[in-house]
């Protein structure tokens, strides 16, 4: 068995290469810097980010980016000219053998290769004494800035090795400055009032922590009141403190001074609201000959007004005859840009009195029609050759009321272990940028949260892939945005029908459970003839596994084959019983990164789902199995629950940890199955890497099946993620988890089946690495999966299969979560 032993193969390599090697011998590369604060060392990210020279960031505790920086070399030629003199055997063997401008050609490769590694690298970091100085006054500035007005700092440079040194900075705080007297000079009677209704809320109060921090955060405060009170001309140069520490630096007293105008400042009002539906930069003096009005507010197109006031006014919050908002100005650029119909939205204001102003509202609409081509090209453990295309069309304003209506139709041509096979769909949808609901729920939610309804229809055909399905789905979604981190989700009616055209091609699919069945056969009965290839049609296998079934001397004689077989069952009546999922669901999530830049946050959402509660109600008619059913299709009814959590922490120098925990769960009720759609699996590029898609579970059953599904799911992951260079990057990563069944079936073996805390033992564990390489418009990954703990082994289940025979190859876009 070969063992994980070049996986750090790189590693290895960039560890014999010497980080000094273009460190020159009077430079001495900054190998460590430590900060201690009253003599206690302090490594806080905020303290980290005032040093002006910190060490060559590392991943994996090695400084990656600066080996990759020496395979190169600074001092190398620039120019062709330069390489030619310096490599001359070589650019005159190229040029006698074919010409100067092939040997040119050669030259500019290597140079090019050269600037790659110095470029994506990270050159040495070198101890400079002006950046330390620096460094310094940085230090004593921020612990100025935080009260302690007497803090002193000092370095000190120490050499640790060849060409390598260390810095440390000591820092003595002294006593902390507090507030004390807090006085306000505020001359224009207008702010004066404002400011005493909410001066409770002030972020300087006497007898606080002096910190800089708090005199930003009041001046932020008090902009952002004034000019959601109508004070459309006031910004933070009116804001002035005066801080005196004179008489005693451990009490400060405070002026806040808050000038007027020259005019003095009042309360203004929005006269007029204009909305410029068809603006552009190169029409801006053009006549426009279609107005209208819609509760005051003015509406402006060229020729013809294209959208209706009635539902773009709800987009727009700045409304005639109110008090000026900056609040309000805000929320109306993000609805407007949320409705995805406009590619540019400007909102600017002209002062009409001293009193009065005009809003004017410039929207430069998107294309109304869009055309969109995609192709694809995979490869999978299902399909060995798969090419897909899809053709799509936007047309947005459908009914001049913002609306996005799509088209798309897709089909794909493969070749898999059972043939060629081909796949073709359409969908259609239709995004409304409020609420349809009847009976004027639609005021439930406040037009700020943005409430959009979609409807949606599709239909997808398949052949030689499964069973070859149909598959009919409609629904009706409401979303809406609670605030800015928290949205719902109302599926009010997410259906689908799921019907298999081709049941007699189940064990030409499910070939294992084809073999399985033939092996209970030579024992089941010697002299039972069971076909030796694949039949054409199951109906004689399904005829030898109810006489299985309802043998009860072959059951006591032979529980391990009985139960196979029962399970093959349960299977086959799953995965080609036809259903009527009619789904509602509930959904939450929460989400608190600020930017895609923010590499510390938290994400949390949970779904509810019930399928067929209201409709098995309403239905009077059951099938052989007790299912209600509705036209002889089987109602699917469960309900289920999905919760996810991810949570993000930023390590610094691009490194960052991710976490992910999932935990769903189906429960089925009256006497229904759990759709094979709706049922959950494991493995994956997006789950447990270690195994293929479908390959792992349920429980300890061993992964002999092409596709194992189960009613429980359980996924844990952690994810080391950090740069190598330039925009390659790469992951350590441990996935753990597992599935089970708990629909309490007969059909279901034992060590499928969940059994409370101590099926916590059946988790499987993979572990990885992976490489990405960032396109900016996408990430293209590759993740390498170690089988580490296989709980469907019999003796010692951990490392038994880690090496690279067994590992698993994941390809995927972005990241698994």
């Amino acid at each position: 068995m070969k063992k994980l032993s070049f996986f750090f193969l790189l590693v290895v390599l960039f560890s014999s290469c010497s980080t000094i090697k273009y460190v020159k011998e009077n430079e001495l590369l900054l190998a460590k810097n430590t900060v201690y604060i009253d003599s206690v060392k302090n490594s806080s990210e905020n303290i980290s980010e005032l040093l002006l020279q910190r060490p060559n960031a590392k991943a994996l505790g090695m400084p990656l980016s600066l080996h990759f920086y020496n395979l190169g070399n600074p001092g190398a030629p620039k120019t062709p000219s330069e390489w030619a003199k310096k490599n001359p055997k070589t650019y005159n063997f190229y040029k006698n053998i074919f010409s100067e401008k092939q040997s040119i050609a050669v030259a500019k490769t290597f140079i090019g290769f050269n600037n790659w590694f110095l470029t994506s690298g990270q050159a040495p970091i070198i101890i400079d004494d002006i950046k330390t100085n620096r460094t310094v006054d940085n230090l004593k500035a921020y612990f100025q800035t935080e009260g302690y007005f007497r803090a002193k700092v000092s370095s000190k440079k120490d050499t640790i090795g060849k060409k390598k040194g260390e810095i440390s900075y000591h820092i003595t705080k002294g006593n902390p400055s507090y507030l004390d007297t807090i006085k306000t000079f505020i001359t224009s009677p207008v702010l004066d009032s404002l400011y005493q209704l909410t001066k409770d809320k002030s972020y300087l109060k006497s007898g606080d922590h002096y910190k800089n921090d708090n005199f930003i955060k009041e001046a932020n405060r008090l902009v952002k009141l004034f000019r959601n009170k109508g004070i459309y001309q006031f910004n933070e140069n009116y804001i002035s403190f005066e801080n005196d520490t004179l008489k005693n630096y451990e009490k400060t007293d405070v002026d806040i001074n808050i000038s007027d105008k020259t005019v003095p400042f009042q309360i203004q009002k929005l006269k007029k609201v204009n909305v410029f539906t068809d603006y552009t930069y190169s029409t801006r003096n053009s006549k426009y000959r279609d107005t209208t009005s819609y509760k005051g507010i003015n509406f402006y197109a060229l020729r013809k007004l294209k959208y209706n006031p009635k539902y773009l006014s709800q987009s727009i919050f700045i409304k005639p005859n109110t008090v000026y908002s900056d609040s309000l100005r805000n929320l109306t650029r993000t609805h407007l840009r949320g409705l995805k119909n406009f590619k540019a939205t400007s909102i600017r204001y002209n002062e009409l009195s001293e009193n009065e102003l005009e809003a004017n509202v410039y929207l430069t609409p998107i294309e109304k029609y869009t055309l969109g081509f995609e192709t694809e090209l995979s490869r999978s453990n299902i399909r060995n050759f798969d090419v897909s295309l899809k053709f799509s069309l936007t047309n947005r304003n459908t009914f001049k009321g913002a609306e996005l209506f799509k088209l798309s139709t897709f089909g794909s041509y493969f070749n898999s272990n059972n043939g060629p096979g081909w796949e073709v769909g359409s969908d259609i949808s239709l995004e409304v940028p409020r609420f349809m609901a009847p009976f004027g729920l639609s005021k439930l939610v406040p037009k700020r949260m943005f409430p959009r309804t979609k409807f949606y229809s599709g239909i997808g055909i398949q052949k030689n892939i499964g069973l070859d399905k149909q598959n009919i789905s409609v629904g009706i979604d409401y979303k809406w945005d609670y605030d800015k981190k928290k949205s719902i989700q109302l599926e009010l009616l997410n259906t689908q029908y799921i019907r298999n055209l081709n049941v007699d091609n189940y064990f030409s699919i499910y070939n294992s459970e084809y073999r399985k069945l033939a092996e209970v056969s030579k024992i089941y009965d010697p002299s039972y003839t069971f076909p030796d290839n694949t039949p054409s049609s199951s109906n004689e296998i399904i005829n030898f596994v109810s006489n299985v079934l309802t043998d009860a001397d072959f059951a006591a004689s032979n529980p391990n084959e009985f139960q196979n077989v029962l399970n093959l069952a349960n299977r086959y009546n799953i995965v080609t019983s036809d259903f009527l999922i009619p789904e509602i669901a509930y959904g939450y999530t929460y989400n608190n990164q600020e930017s895609i830049k923010d590499a510390s946050f938290s994400f949390f959402k949970i779904r509810i789902a019930n399928s067929g509660n209201i409709m098995g109600l309403l239905s009077k008619k059951t099938n052989s199995s007790g299912q209600k059913t509705v036209f002889k299709i089987p109602i699917a009814q469960y309900f289920k629950t999905d919760i996810e959590y991810k949570k993000y922490w930023d390590l610094g120098d691009n490194n960052v940890l991710a976490h992910r925990t999932f935990l769903g769960a189906i429960f089925t009720y009256d006497n229904s199955g759990v759709p094979f759609s709706r049922s959950y699996f494991a493995g994956g590029s997006n789950d447990i890497r270690a195994w293929r898609t479908y390959d792992l579970g349920p429980g300890t059953r061993a992964p002999i099946l092409e596709y194992n599904i189960g009613s429980l799911k359980f996924l844990t992951s952690f994810e080391y993620r950090f740069n190598v260079f330039g925009s390659l990057k790469s992951a350590l990563f441990v996935d753990a988890g597992n599935i089970w069944d708990i629909t309490n079936t007969e059909f279901v073996d034992d060590p499928a089946k969940f059994n409370g805390f101590k099926s916590l033992k059946d988790i499987a564990v993979g572990a990885g690495f992976g490489l990405r390489y960032d396109f900016k418009f996408l990430i293209a990954r590759l993740d390498l999966g170690f089988k580490a703990h296989e709980p469907y082994l019999t003796n010692n289940k951990w490392f038994q299969n880690f090496n690279f025979s067994n590992s698993v190859l994941n390809i995927g876009i972005n990241y698994p979560f």
